[in-house]
Formats: structure tokens, sequence, C-alpha cells
């Protein structure tokens, strides 16, 4: 009772004091408060300083921010009640100010705040650097609204960080990754690390297999920078093949036949080089026909004597570097007729899949073994341009009994059922098969990681008469190899991985990161077909327009794209005003970014092609989209067939005939209702060896079952 007593004279007093201080501070700025009632709060506060606990404010006292350490001891109680009661203003120094410290705007916040604490001495810090003051008089710091304005508008976007320094002289290392100068002199050439992580892995000895910062983004981020390489640069570093002894494996896109084959393949190799032609993505074509295998080969090489280098040509090989499809045909078939005569070049069109067969190798037997353990992948994305320099590894000589214990490996693993197959083939199998038609297996006869018996002894006969030993049928402990000797080296040839050869025609290079990932197909292609009348229109996402203007009877459209690229059919009254209202939003898809990014991407410009239809089940020709598919017309045969397709100027849009898949009206499903659509239909696949993916999908049921 005594204690709501004292508190209610509290309050009363306090009432009276802040009625007197207004009179007070009007008297004067520099005049003093009556000390009565100041006196007895602070006669009644120390009185019962252990029992109640009371706080005023002085308008006349400068307010003074307390900043406790979390790392010092828990302060004294009595300590803490001093600073709650208010005692007389004296004059004190000011505090330290700590001093400025530059911007840097490529620090973390964390950095930043770690510098401002050392420019203190770690003493007393600022107040005023630590609170922001959300008022008028108190002005944000334009680098934190800016940095709060940046984030908002790009959440989830990773940014780059790191400073350049134009000092610091420029490596001899190679990026690991696309084989380009690391340095950290320039953001935007080839190469570059920022200067923080460049010197720490120069001074630590770790620049040798560091990948640039370039390589980083498009590996972890998917993000693209773009860099000041002209198309001659790339040329330059395939001319390099010229003088040298070597045989070239050019890799062709069947997706973008003929434009993927490189036209002046004699004039940067030289005309005295074997050339063997490797159509690759065969695994994203469905097939349309029993032969269509045999009839791709057939146009590939039609297509490579057309090019004009089609006396070079030794081989050519249908493959998928990604699923593995007729890898271990194609290191059979140059381990007998290249064999071990000089190095191997990968040559190809920017995006063909160089750097995945690169890497494909590399896990082969066409590699010593002990690389793969030593040699950094190659960088793999859809961006065209990735690698910039030449990458390398070391092949393994074929001698006889090596090509023997290969045979053996391949004899055994054709012989394999289902059910012996391991639980990590199983789990590759199964991904391959829903993302390609065709899959193979690609296996090492030779592994560093295997080792025999203590008790059983094995030799290699040729590496005794030949003087080598490079390879793991050695005995003796295993060791983790750090790097190759100079005998493993001496005389060894290379395979290398050259940059692609960037097309003066392509819809890639007018789009941005996203949208590149958006049009590039990574999935099994599955056909679309639609059915249009005369005077109906069919958009393949904003890039392209396709108006059926003249035809006595329908036609269907097959669109071979990406999924992920959409799909419209309207009137062709209509079409101007749904590409107005639609391009770049959610309906036609490609470009992303609404009316801004249409206003930078390029207008369609219309040109008209006239065919003659072959029959129901026979497209009559391809319209070529570029790199993004194209959409066969299939009409009825003798039919007088009069198109306009739009598109960029710089896409180059053309014909392709006879059409690359003939028959592919014949995977469409039923009708929809009430639609120009039919159903999707996707086609069976097939695994190098005899079993089929639905054989492995049905596999992997039966043991969840079980």
């Amino acid at each position: 009772m005594f204690q709501v007593f004292q508190v209610c004279v509290l309050r009363q007093l306090w009432r009276t004091v802040s009625c007197q201080v207004p009179a007070a501070a009007s008297a004067g700025r520099g005049g003093s408060v009556p000390g009565s009632g100041r006196t007895l709060i602070r006669q009644l506060s120390s009185r019962d300083r252990g029992r109640v606990r009371g706080c005023t404010v002085d308008p006349d006292l400068e307010e003074q921010f307390v900043f406790p350490d979390c790392t010092d001891p828990d302060p004294d109680p009595h300590q803490e009640e001093k600073h709650l009661v208010l005692q007389p203003p004296l004059p004190s120094p000011p505090p330290p100010v700590s001093p400025p410290v530059p911007p840097q705007k490529h620090l973390r916040s964390l950095e930043r705040q770690l510098q401002v604490l050392r420019g203190g001495a770690q003493q007393e810090v600022d107040p005023d650097s630590l609170i922001q003051f959300q008022d008028v008089n108190f002005p944000l710091d334009e680098n934190l609204v800016a940095a709060k304005k940046k984030k908002a508008a790009g959440k989830g976007e990773h940014k780059v960080f790191g400073t350049p320094d134009v000092d610091e002289p420029v490596s001899d290392t190679t990026c690991s990754g696309c084989g380009a100068v690391l340095h950290c002199a320039a953001v935007h050439a080839p190469g570059y690390l920022p200067s923080e992580k460049y010197k720490v892995l120069l001074q630590e000895g770790g620049l040798r297999g560091a990948t640039c910062q370039r390589c980083h983004l498009l590996t972890h981020h998917h993000k693209a920078l773009n860099l000041q390489v002209s198309r001659d640069q790339y040329r330059d570093v395939v001319r390099q093949i010229r003088p040298r002894q070597a045989l070239v494996l050019l890799i062709v896109d069947l997706l973008d036949l003929p434009d993927s084959i490189v036209h002046d393949l004699p004039e940067l190799v030289g005309t005295n080089k074997q050339v063997v032609v490797l159509g690759n993505k065969i695994d994203l074509l469905p097939g349309d026909s029993p032969g269509y295998l045999r009839r791709i080969k057939r146009q590939l090489a039609q297509y490579s004597q057309e090019a004009g280098f089609g006396g070079q040509v030794t081989d050519l090989h249908l493959i998928s570097a990604k699923t593995g499809y007729g890898i271990e045909t194609l290191i059979s078939s140059l381990q007998r007729s290249w064999k071990y005569k000089g190095d191997v070049y990968l040559v190809g069109s920017a995006n063909a899949g160089k750097s995945t067969l690169f890497n494909t190798l590399l896990d082969s037997d066409f590699c010593k073994s002990k690389a793969s353990d030593l040699i950094h992948k190659a960088t793999i994305s859809p961006w065209p341009g990735t690698t910039l320099n030449l990458l390398k590894f070391p092949i393994i000589n074929p001698t006889p009994y090596r090509m023997f214990r290969r045979q053996e490996r391949l004899n055994e693993a054709s012989r394999q059922t289902e059910s012996e197959l391991s639980p990590d083939e199983l789990r590759r199998l199964r991904q391959f098969s829903r993302q390609g038609y065709l899959v193979g297996r690609v296996g090492r006869t030779f592994r560093s990681d295997v080792r025999s018996r203590p008790d059983e002894i094995q030799f290699d006969p040729d590496s005794l008469a030949f003087g080598e030993n490079e390879e793991e049928e050695a005995t003796g402990p295993s060791r983790t190899p750090e790097e190759f000797t100079y005998n493993e080296l001496k005389d060894a040839h290379w395979l290398y991985d050259t940059p692609g050869i960037l097309k003066e025609n392509d819809i890639l290079s007018l789009l941005n990161e996203q949208e590149v990932r958006s049009v590039v197909p990574t999935q099994a292609l599955i056909p679309r077909t639609f059915v249009l009348k005369p005077s109906m229109s069919l958009f393949v996402g904003a890039l392209a327009r396709i108006d059926f203007l003249q035809g006595h009877k329908s036609c269907w459209f097959s669109v071979v794209a990406s999924g992920r690229v959409p799909v419209h059919v309207t009137s062709l009254e209509k079409a101007d005003s749904v590409y107005e209202k639609h391009a770049g939003h959610v309906l036609l898809g490609v470009p992303t970014g609404g009316s801004a990014r249409m206003k930078e991407f390029p207008a369609l410009v219309p040109q008209e092609f006239r065919l003659e239809g072959r029959g129901y089940l026979e497209a009559a020709t391809d319209v070529k989209l570029s790199s993004a598919g194209w959409v066969a017309v299939t009409a009825v045969e003798g039919d007088q067939v009069l198109l306009r397709v739009h598109g960029p100027e710089a896409a180059g849009f053309s014909l392709r005939t006879p059409p690359l898949l003939p028959h592919i009206v014949s995977l469409k499903g039923e009708r929809i209702r009430k639609s120009t659509a039919y159903k999707l239909m996707k086609t069976p696949g097939q695994l190098d060896g005899g079993l089929t993916s639905r054989g492995v999908d049905r596999l992997q049921v039966k043991k969840k079952k079980k």
C-alpha cells in the first residue's frame, strides 16, 4: 500500500515539474531548471532505491546512446540504476569521431562493418554511423538507399562482388573451365578473377586448377557475364591447328542442320587433316520411322559433301555426348583407325556440345585413367561461346593388350541383364531415359581406384615391351596422384576442346540468359502437332509467326522445339493484335520481360515461301527457326501452299528440304475436341546394348513393389 502511495506522489511531482520546465526554458536557452522538484525526486529515488525504479527525462540534457558489448560480464545492478536516474548535466568532451572510410561499392556488408570497426581502433564508435534516422532532418546514406532499392528490385538475383586490380600482372595459368588466362586486371576480359580471390590463390599456390568468375557463375548460378570477345578471336584459336598433325572431330548439332556445320572448316584447320563428323544430340530426336537413324546419317553425309570438305571425311557417327549413346562405338573406331598418330581436336559451332563430349571422353577409355583425377572438367552451359581457349587431356595409347581388355569389358556389359546392373547404373539410365530417347553406357576398363589383391600380380605386357609405365595395372600401394611425371607426358598425345565457332545468323544472339535456357532444349523433344486452315497463324513464342495464306485443304504443322516455348494458334486477322498485346508476357512466353523487353527485341520481318504437299504421311519441308528448332509442314499431295514466316532478320529463318524427320506427323496423338491441337505422344527410348528405357523403368517399379 505504501508503494502505491509513493508511485502516486511521484506522478504528481512529475506533472508539476513538467509544467514548470517550459517556463524556465523560455527565460533563456542556457538557464537551469528550478531544482526543488528535481531534488525531491532525487531524494525519493535514493531513499527507496532498492524497491521502486523511476525514470525521468530532462529536455535540456543531450541524449546519450549506450551500446553494451555482449561479451562483457553482466553489469552491476547498482551501476545500471545510476544510468536510469538522470544526473545534472556535466561538461564532457565530445566523443572521438572515427576517420572516414572510403566507400567501396563491391564489398559485402560484413566487410564494410569490419572496416569501420578497424577505423575506430575498436575503442568507441560514432553513434551516427550505427543508427539509421528515418527523418527529414536525418537523410539516409545514398549508398544504403541504393542498395535497398537494388535488393528489392532484383530479389533472388546473384550479385557479383570483387574489385579489379590493374597493377597486378597477368598469370601464366589458364582457367580449367574455359581455358582463358587467369588475371584480375579487367572485369570484362576472359579469365577474370576478383583481385581479393586472385591474390589469395596466387599466394597459396592454388591458382592452378581454379576457374574464372564467369565459369563459376555459369556452373553454380546459371548466370552469363558479357565478355569483350569478337567472333574472329574464337576462329583465331581454332586456326592454331593448321600446322599440326592432328585428327579433327567435327561436332554437328543435329537440331540445327545444316547451319551448325562449319562451312569454312578447311580454311580453319587445313586441307591435310582427316575429319570425323559427329552428329550430336541424336538422343533428343524422336524416331519417326524404323530406319530413321540411317536416314539422318545419310543426310548428314550429304550436308558434309555440300560443305566442301567431303573428301577429308573418313568416318561419321551419330552420338549423344550427354547420355553416352554411340560413345563406346566412337572410341573403338578411333582406337582402330587413328590409333596413336597424333593429337585430336574437337571443332564445331557454338553450343554444339563439344565441352559435353570433352567431359564424357575424359571419363572413358579414350583418356589416361590417371588424368580424370587431375584434370578439371570443362564448363558446360547453353550460352554460346563458353569455351574460350584450348582445354586438353592426355590420350591413352591403344596397345593390343589394352584393346583386348577393353573388348572383354564391352562384351561382358552387353551380356548383362537388367537385374545385373548396379544401383548407380540403374539410377543413371533411368535419369537419362527421361531426358532422351537414346541412352548409352560409357565405362572405364582401367581405373586408378581399383586395385588387385596383395597376393595377385598383374602387369601389362605391352608396357614391358614398349617401355611404358603409365597405366593403372602397375602393382604397389595405392596413392592419390598429384601430378603427371615427365615420363608419362614426354611422348603423350592430347585431345583438345576448342572454342565454338559463332554463327553469323543465330537467334540465340538476340536473347538474354534466361531466354536462352528456355529456348535451348535439354529434354527429349515431343512434337506438338496442330491442324490449320488457310487464313490462320501459328506463333512459336514471340520468336516466330507462320501465316497459312493459301492452300486448298488443311495442313498439319508439327512444332519441334523446346517444351518451355509455348505455341499459340489464332486467326490471321487477330495475329497482329495478339502479338502486340502478349509479346513478352505469359501467353507467348519468350522473350520475357513485358513491353520494356519487346522494345529492345528486333521487329519480326516477313518472308514468303511456296511448297508442294507430299501427302498426309510425309512432311513437305521444315521451316527452320535457327537454334530454336523447326516446324514441319505436312500438306495434301500436290497441294500448292503459300506461307509467310515472320522472324527477326538476324535469326536467319529458312526452309530445309528434304525435312529431317519427314514422318513426324505420324507421332501425333488423338485430336483434342474443339481445338486445333493433338495430344502429345512420346516414343519409347532405346539403350545401347539392347535394354530399353521402359525396361529400366519397369525394373525400378518392381524393386519398389518388393
